[in-house]
């Protein structure tokens, strides 16, 4: 099997499971007891606070244990609402973040009056921190902005956004659950109030994560009942879990470095094979090869003049064998710490005349792991609202495929999915009436007339 969906999940570290199993049988005892075996469990709780407050940089009364991300996030929007109702209830976010951000604002929107303000982003996926600003009221009470995007691996300005709701006295969230343990993050520097993460995304298990609360920050309970997460998260604590997303915190702190570079140059490797050997595709997302631009002030826009570049090749392009391998490949998978304003493990690519799932499922046939999307959202039939955010058509996001890699990727894995893709997409377009007229002049392809529209700017 080759697994390209840790965007999804992760595998759970060897290690992480080894300290997590006395917790299960033999240190069972509830941390809120005062016996010797109860009080091995409070310390084992403890150990796991001070492990993530000293990966974001927090005090270790500022992390609060979850049982998600998506609790995480409930919590920060749905608390944030009622503990500063009397100042406002305009909340500003964007139209890209995760369905636990998305849905828990429309739910306060129909059901408890709140106003949003859905942000846009540029063709990229990025959101401009200067519209933040514009967006702000008096009675603005919460901004919530993710730190990178789960579908198309934008990394969103999050520091500059956080000086903005620092100057107007904003608090600032930020769902973090697909940056950490991808990217370094301190909350100080990010000028962030609350921040969202999630074991299972950083080897570590389900059913866990973490909220982190500034201190002087005054948002209520969000389970009411015992005295658990200093009086804020009622119920008896997940041990076991805890324990686990401490030892994760740990080893993805120790790691962090010597996985962004492996990871991006996985990244940047498949993002150039799939280029050279697959005709009409669109990669989703910063674009890190093409040219860096220097950016100014707040105002960050990060676009340059291949923003949006779709890839258009020749249907010699299928080649048999071998993949085509450009005679400049090695600086494509150059281990370089470049984050390209993209996660290092994300890939996300349009495959033009092709359905997404009809090619995940080929995919699935020949053991190959990926995804069209967030899990969160598998099995909905509409295409993708970050995609459609972006600016893509329907048929261009309903053939998206996202790859999320890992360290323990190889360049061998990926030339065997690159083969793959490029069997089955020309086997899905074989089957396409459009792909047909396309190729026989009758109906142009969607990306030669945004590439020659590009091309002309």
């Amino acid at each position: 099997m080759i697994y390209l969906d840790n965007a999804a999940t992760t595998r759970t570290a060897p290690e992480v499971v080894s300290e997590m199993l006395p917790y299960f049988s033999e240190l069972y005892g509830n941390p809120s007891s005062i016996y010797g075996i109860a009080q091995e469990s409070k310390a084992a709780i403890d150990k796991a606070r001070e492990s993530i407050a000293h990966v974001i940089g927090s005090r270790t009364d500022e992390i609060y244990f979850t049982s998600c991300g998506s609790e995480s996030d409930n919590w920060a929007l749905k608390a944030a609402f009622e503990a500063y109702g009397d100042k406002g209830k305009h909340i500003i976010t964007t139209k890209i973040e995760h369905p636990a951000i998305r849905n828990t604002c429309e739910y306060l929107e129909r059901e408890r009056g709140a106003e949003i303000t859905w942000l846009d982003v540029d063709s990229e996926g990025r959101v401009d921190p200067a519209a933040v600003e514009r967006a702000i009221r008096p009675d603005t009470i919460l901004i919530s902005v993710m730190t990178a995007n789960n579908e198309i691996g934008t990394i969103e300005p999050v520091r500059e956004i956080g000086e903005i709701a620092r100057a107007h006295h904003v608090l600032f969230h930020t769902d973090a659950v697909q940056a950490f343990g991808q990217i370094p993050l301190n909350v100080d520097e990010l000028h962030v109030d609350m921040l969202s993460a999630s074991g299972h995304k950083f080897n570590g298990p389900k059913g866990v994560g973490f909220l982190y609360i500034r201190r002087d920050v005054k948002i209520r309970s969000f389970l009411h009942g015992g005295a658990q997460e200093h009086n804020r998260r009622a119920g008896t604590e997940n041990v076991p879990g805890i324990v686990g997303i401490g030892a994760a915190a740990r080893r993805a702190e120790t790691y962090l470095g010597d996985k962004i570079k492996k990871e991006i140059g996985l990244r940047n490797y498949l993002i150039h094979q799939i280029r050279a050997n697959v005709p009409n595709v669109k990669l989703n997302g910063p674009d890190p090869e093409a040219p860096v631009q220097t950016h100014q002030s707040q105002n960050v826009q990060h676009q340059n003049a291949f923003q949006g570049q779709f890839v258009n090749q020749e249907q010699s392009v299928y080649k048999e064998g071998s993949l085509h391998q450009d005679e400049d490949i090695q600086k494509h998978c150059a281990l370089t710490s470049d984050l390209g304003n993209r996660l290092p493990n994300n890939v996300n690519f349009s495959f033009e005349f092709v359905e997404g799932e009809s090619l995940l499922i080929m995919l699935d046939m020949r053991q190959i792991c990926a995804s069209s999307g967030s899990a969160c959202s598998s099995g909905s039939l509409s295409p993708s609202h970050v995609l459609k955010a972006i600016g893509l058509s329907d048929s261009l996001a309903h053939g998206a495929l996202r790859m999320t890699l890992s360290e323990e990727n190889t360049k061998e894995e990926l030339d065997t999915v690159v083969l793959a893709i490029r069997d089955i997409v020309r086997r899905l377009r074989g089957m396409s009436p459009k792909y047909e007229a396309y190729l026989s002049g009758n109906e142009q392809a969607e990306t030669e007339a945004v590439y020659s529209e590009t091309a002309a700017e």
